[in-house]
């Protein structure tokens, strides 16, 4: 499993006019191949009129599902640029489409594959590129009295902290990277001289920065 990636934050849309022809571009973050195509037949569906719906997704913590579709545009000058652009990027469990409402002026090939990547850019931005990370649940079962000192610690040395409970005694769940969990494990037992209680938890991914 990949300990990051970068992906997009929502589903969204953004429009670019490119010589009289609208160009919306589609993008959402996915977890399945099905997924992408289930998105693919909604736009599609949604944009029934359009002159074309064209898409490229990537799946899979090697890319290992990627397609691309020009939807009636000459062979290369509307899915491949989509998935370039993608690749360029650095996405990934992501899909694109990109909907055009002809405008009555020809672009030429490049023109169309200019067209299509800046459709691409327009959904990528819209849908906001963010970075997941996985993380590990480290659950820290402290007495009252290192809460201060810990809390204090936590902070300098940029560990992220999940939520704390107070009850006879300090529950503190925090979440390192996962690649960081087992150094973040021996850093709390030193920290409290072996005095807490350390339980690995689950894994989950976050925004980075959030």
């Amino acid at each position: 499993m990949l300990n990051r990636y970068k992906t997009l934050r929502q589903q969204a849309s953004g429009e670019i006019i490119i010589r009289k022809s609208r160009f919306i571009g589609h993008g959402k973050p996915v977890e399945s191949e099905a997924e992408a195509i289930a998105f693919i037949d909604e736009i599609k569906k949604r944009h029934r009129d359009a002159t074309h719906n064209c898409s490229a997704y990537l799946v899979g913590e090697r890319d290992e599902y990627q397609k691309q579709s020009d939807d009636g545009e000459p062979s290369g000058t509307a899915g491949k640029p989509i998935l370039e652009v993608m690749k360029h990027q650095e996405l990934k469990n992501s899909v694109i489409v990109v909907t055009r409402y002809f405008g009555g002026i020809m672009l030429g090939a490049g023109g169309l594959i200019r067209a299509y990547a800046d459709g691409a850019v327009a959904a990528i931005e819209a849908a906001e590129p963010v970075v997941r990370i996985l993380r590990r649940e480290i659950i820290v079962d402290v007495d009252y009295t290192w809460y201060g000192r810990l809390e204090n610690e936590l902070h300098a040395q940029g560990w992220k902290i999940g939520g704390t409970a107070f009850t006879d005694r300090v529950v503190i769940t925090c979440l390192p990277e996962e690649a960081e969990a087992d150094r973040f494990v021996a850093w709390m037992t030193d920290l409290t001289q072996g005095q807490s209680m350390i339980t690995k938890g689950g894994t989950l991914f976050d925004t980075e920065g959030e």
